[in-house]
């Protein structure tokens, strides 16, 4: 394939004032580091409007110019399919960008041009910096700079983003670009048919003014492609001229296939890499005989993705980083929990007791991605979890979210934003809540010790992998009902192995955890003054309440009244205790909590539950933890410690409204129905809308209800 190119004027001159420029590059190219290089702490982290892609601007200076760099999310191509893509083509097409700074992996040079011919398709000013020259040079791969840059138009520069070697030069041609604002429209030669018809096209969207924001000649290849997005922003434009565009792209398209027996789409794509593999031929990249750039990395896939050693190994690795997060972050989570929930306010030292978690969590995590080892855990998970609708990288998720028992369905969440495909990222997000996090485990731990005995163990464990048998169902469900519709194409890469920059793993530690504190802490912070109102107000009647006083007063007295060494002494305090333990039950059954328990327990006595356990569900919507303590208030022993649970359990296998059948429902009740309130707020922020999180509220309660009635219903059956 040949191309030509265009200009559009625009004298040579260094840019001075402020200036945005784009960072744009493939995922694993390097351009985080690139990003981080320039940048350092000066740097925002947000998100895109209306999606939750992350938008990420630092600000740097280059002689008089001031420099906002955006870093664009990873993507292999501008087509309109993952939420990547339509972020990273409307950043670049806004017109507010002046320059785009385009890293790729010098080592995948054809594949990683493949965005780079389609910005220049655009008429972007691009500066292309071969990253990675130092592990190029290692594998025997040779780029002659000097000769790209003449044969595409475009400066080229040799970079080692972890050194900073090339980034300075790179940044400098970007500003000398941003100066000739755009002059450099790529055309290249589809053959006699398209290019007839893209003359054709260019000439309408000329004559109508369609879309000045971009090219004519860009707007008529993706119209050609058949591109959603740019298709609707025509039809807005003007529906006349639309109908005559289609006209057009329906001729050829149809031609091409008939011809060619292939797609528009497929046929442009293989005409830029023709182009593409035109640049790079006759000496342009030459590999040195006898060396294989991924030598190493094929040596060690042949082990860690082994069919029978691959698994085991990924369950070792996924196990590990499960226990490190627990039991490293369980220190600074007690000590966080001591500054701030004994310090300062409950409600919002819960949400950061999270922190240490997610800060561990995702450096871990951030290594994984970064050394190539997570795309081999999507790889080996992608045949089974397709089955289901999701993809092999939503295994990561349901992991941290306590697919391994002791997870956080709040990371969890947020792990989602590995997801590419929007549809898949959602079901992944509604259904990790059915994974035993760590809050879920006093639960289990209590009823399975109260009443199944040697057999808690096998009782915990078939309860735990219930969720993921539940998660992977409802998941082929939703994907096959209301989040319907095939999975997006997505490319699995499988980049070499190389060790990440301790910086840049920090830095993602950072912006993960300041986004959980800032989005979901303010928000619990009014959520737990209404329940903490809730299961206060209103104060026990008066008259109730001065009996319980008088009462205990009188012991009281009693009590000071006898000598230390007496033995009546035990007696009144084991009197005053059960009286304050009632008191405090009493003013439960009288705050508007326990009035709504009591309302409800004539819908929840099917599946086993009285009211009191009621009351501990309700609480369990803010925390899952606030369960066990919950009951014990509700059954008359006061503040029960979540962890030392043994005389709650001891007092509900003596209660005759309690059995087997009870302790099942109310333990799988537990595991799936509506996520604690935390992880609502992050999963409303992750799926970008109100009714996500009140599907999942309403959903997964009606779906662990029903689990619930069938398993107390067959229970009393069975155990009778």
């Amino acid at each position: 394939m040949s191309a030509e190119a265009r200009f559009d004027g625009g004298q040579g001159k260094m840019a001075t004032g402020a200036l945005r420029i784009a960072l744009a590059g493939n995922p694993n190219c390097g351009k985080t580091t690139v990003f981080n290089a320039y940048t350092g702490a000066r740097q925002h982290v947000g998100n895109y409007p209306g999606v939750t892609v992350d938008r990420k601007e630092g600000h740097v200076r280059h002689g008089n110019a001031d420099i906002t760099l955006v870093d664009l999310p990873g993507t292999y191509s501008l087509t309109a399919y993952s939420m990547e893509e339509l972020v990273a083509r409307a950043e670049l097409g806004s017109g507010d960008v002046q320059a785009v700074i385009n890293v790729v992996d010098a080592s995948a040079l054809e594949r990683n041009l493949l965005l780079t011919v389609q910005m220049m398709e655009m008429g972007l000013p691009v500066v292309l910096v071969c990253n990675m020259m130092d592990e190029a040079r290692k594998a025997g791969v040779h780029i002659d700079m000097d000769r790209l840059s003449r044969m595409m138009g475009i400066p080229v520069v040799s970079a080692v983003a972890r050194t900073g070697e090339g980034l300075q030069q790179a940044l400098g041609e970007a500003v000398r670009l941003a100066g000739q604002g755009k002059r450099r429209v790529l055309e290249i030669n589809y053959g006699a048919d398209i290019d007839e018809g893209l003359r054709a096209m260019c000439g309408i969207i000329r004559r109508e003014g369609l879309l000045p924001k971009y090219e004519p000649h860009w707007i008529a290849v993706k119209l050609m492609e058949g591109d959603a997005e740019i298709r609707k922003e025509v039809q807005q434009a003007g529906s006349a001229a639309a109908a005559e565009l289609d006209a057009v792209r329906r001729k050829v398209a149809e031609h091409i296939r008939t011809a060619h027996n292939i797609s528009m789409e497929a046929y442009i794509t293989d005409a830029r890499y023709g182009y593409i593999r035109g640049l790079l031929r006759d000496g342009v990249v030459r590999q040195d005989a006898g060396k294989d750039r991924l030598a190493l990395s094929d040596k060690l896939d042949k082990v860690l993705t082994n069919a029978f050693f691959g698994p085991l190994i990924m369950l070792v690795v996924l196990y590990g980083l499960f226990y490190v997060t627990i039991e490293v972050g369980a220190y600074p989570q007690g000590w966080v929990e001591s500054l701030v929930v004994d310090g300062i306010i409950g409600g919002v030292g819960g949400v950061l007791s999270f922190a240490p978690l997610i800060v561990i969590m995702f450096a871990l995590i951030a290594f994984l991605e970064d050394s190539g080892y997570m795309a081999r855990i999507a790889y080996m998970m992608d045949r089974i979890f397709r089955a289901f609708g999701l993809h092999g990288a939503s295994v990561m998720p349901y992991i941290i979210a306590g697919g391994i028992a002791g997870g956080c369905a709040i990371p969890g969440a947020m792990a989602t934003r590995t997801l590419r495909s929007p549809k898949e990222k959602l079901a992944t997000l509604l259904t990790l809540p059915y994974m035993s996090c760590g809050a879920k485990l006093p639960v289990f731990l209590l009823l399975a010790a109260a009443f199944f005995g040697d057999q808690a163990p096998t009782v915990m464990m078939l309860v735990m992998l219930s969720g993921w048998v539940f998660a992977l169902l409802v998941a082929r469900l939703l994907r096959s009902t209301i989040i319907k519709g095939e999975a997006t194409p997505f490319v699995m890469e499988l980049p070499p192995y190389r060790l990440p920059t301790l910086f840049s793993v920090l830095m993602h530690c950072w912006e993960r955890t300041w986004m959980y504190v800032k989005k979901a802490g303010t928000v619990i912070l009014a959520i737990s003054i209404i329940i903490w109102a809730g299961l206060t107000y209103p104060k026990l009647d008066e008259a109730d309440s001065a009996r319980f006083d008088t009462r205990i007063e009188q012991l009281t007295a009693q009590l000071d009244a006898l000598p230390d060494e007496d033995e009546g002494r035990a007696a009144l305090e084991e009197q005053i205790t059960r009286l304050e333990e009632e008191k405090g039950a009493a003013e439960l059954a009288y705050s508007y909590a326990g009035r709504l328990g009591k309302a409800i327990e004539p819908l929840t006595l099917p599946a086993g539950f009285e009211w009191r356990t009621d009351i501990a569900l309700l609480a369990g919507v803010a925390a899952k933890e606030a369960v066990v303590s919950t009951m014990g208030t509700a059954y008359s022993l006061g503040d029960v410690d979540p962890e030392d649970a043994q005389n709650l359990g001891q007092l509900l296998r003596s209660n005759p409204n309690w059995n087997k059948a009870t302790a099942l429902s109310l333990m799988l009740f537990v595991l799936l129905y509506s996520p604690c309130f935390v992880s609502l707020v992050v999963i409303q922020r992750e799926a970008g809308g109100w009714r996500w999180l009140i599907f999942s509220m309403v959903f997964n309660t009606l779906l662990a209800f029903a689990v619930s009635v069938a398993a107390y219903q067959i229970g009393l059956v069975v155990w009778d």
